[in-house]
């Protein structure tokens, strides 16, 4: 009878989620996150183009952004063992300057073989002939179903079409590149510096297969001012640990994770004199895009905050916040609006971090569970859970062994993730 029952609840996702082309976005049924209002611009020093090529059944799948000169770029891959043809191709080729980017939608070309490669050679020695360019000077990235080859002449025939092509906006390369997203994911700042404006801003797109160790998903974005290669990878790393790499939908690290920071050098400014106020900057951007992405996390309902304080050292605190935003009990407690801090308590054991467990105090946003080692016998029940019932969980764990800290954002477990991941394929 359960067997029934669960065969009926899912027997139809692929229809449901259209998942042929592997795209959420016109979907009604977005994150209860997602935001009124979306920032957008038209960018200077490079032009946006977007196509649909045949990958995705409907919708534009195809990216390509051509800059007017060739720049400085600072990018962070994933650490997987089992990257993309993408990936692969970039670690060898790139040499940190970049004309052009191409990113498609759809299929991620990953554990495609020597085929995945020779179909990126394709498309990429036809822009760079186009462009007089280098393909040392093209960035490459895709994003979609893993292990099925595609046929690089749906790229090449758009590239055709450049030159008669509209340019679009940064809200239109967010589309292009989304797939199980449910809204796009776009971040606009800027700052003065010595009376000239220095604009900040960039792209992403990531739902599931999202945990750190770099980059949690695909990720764009531009400083419109000139900055050394050093200095470029320096502001990435300084910024990275606490944004893209502190966040978790599912603990799974994608094949095809890519962070890319593009110096646009329409402004020149002292960098070393200024280096603070742009990090400020980029950190803003970095952080707005990494909590789109976690909030908008395959099914989520609920958004949870894993705070770990008085940790021994930050490695410590790190680790054990993972396990808790990463426990499926814990995400589907919360699933269910259950104070379930029990829970919590085992997450921290698997870490086998060496810790006191007398010393650990638990809590549901205000409200004191656990202390001493054991459950807090003054729990006002009725104020928990209506605690539990709000959007934003934070479960907040004081070792108090030391003086490091971490916050990681996680989300809940429930059954529209399930749904959508059935029948994730095309």
């Amino acid at each position: 009878m359960i067997c029934g029952c669960y065969h009926m609840k899912f027997k139809n996702a692929t229809k449901d989620l259209d998942l042929k082309s592997n795209d959420r976005l016109y979907l009604k049924s977005n994150s209860p996150f997602a935001p009124k209002h979306y920032k957008d611009l038209s960018p200077k020093g490079f032009k946006i183009f977007t196509f649909h090529s045949g990958l995705k059944k409907k919708n534009d799948d195809l990216l390509i952004i051509i800059f007017d000169k060739v720049i400085n770029i600072a990018s962070k891959y994933s650490l997987t063992t089992t990257p993309s043809a993408p990936i692969i191709w970039d670690k060898k080729n790139n040499k940190g300057r970049c004309k052009a980017l191409i990113v498609n939608s759809g299929n991620a070309n990953a554990h495609t073989g020597a085929q995945g490669i020779k179909n990126i050679d394709k498309y990429t020695e036809q822009l760079a002939k186009l462009l007089s360019c280098s393909t040392h000077e093209i960035l490459v990235s895709s994003t979609g179903v893993i292990g099925e080859q595609f046929d690089p002449n749906l790229i090449s025939k758009q590239i055709k079409l450049l030159p008669i092509s509209k340019e679009k906006r940064l809200i239109d390369a967010a589309r292009s590149i989304s797939t199980t997203d449910t809204f796009v994911k776009t971040s606009v700042h800027n700052l003065k510096i010595d009376k000239q404006t220095i604009n900040c801003f960039g792209f992403a797109k990531g739902s599931g297969m999202i945990n750190p160790n770099m980059g949690t998903m695909l990720a764009y974005i531009f400083i419109d001012c000139e900055i050394a290669s050093g200095k470029l990878k320096k502001l990435l790393s300084d910024n990275l640990e606490e944004t893209f790499n502190s966040i978790t939908v599912d603990s799974d690290t994608s094949t095809s994770d890519t962070l890319i920071l593009f110096s646009n050098p329409l402004k020149k400014i002292d960098i070393k004199k200024n280096y603070n106020k742009i990090s400020s900057c980029l950190n803003k951007v970095m952080r707005e895009l990494s909590m789109k992405i976690i909030t908008d996390g395959e099914g989520v309902n609920k958004l949870i905050k894993v705070s770990v304080i008085k940790a021994k050292n930050k490695k410590q605190a790190k680790n054990i916040a993972f396990s808790i935003a990463n426990s499926p009990l814990v995400k589907t407690a919360i699933a269910g609006e259950d104070a379930n801090w029990g829970r919590v308590v085992m997450a921290i054991g698997k870490t086998q971090e060496k810790i006191n467990q007398d010393k650990i105090k638990i809590r549901f946003g205000n409200n004191l569970l656990g202390s001493g080692g054991k459950k807090n016998c003054n729990i006002n029940l009725s104020k928990v859970d209506k605690y539990m019932k709000n959007k934003i969980i934070e479960i907040k764990v004081s070792l108090g062994l030391g003086n490091a800290s971490q916050v990681i954002y996680g989300n809940d477990l429930n059954n529209e993730y399930i749904r959508i991941n059935a029948d994730y394929r095309s």
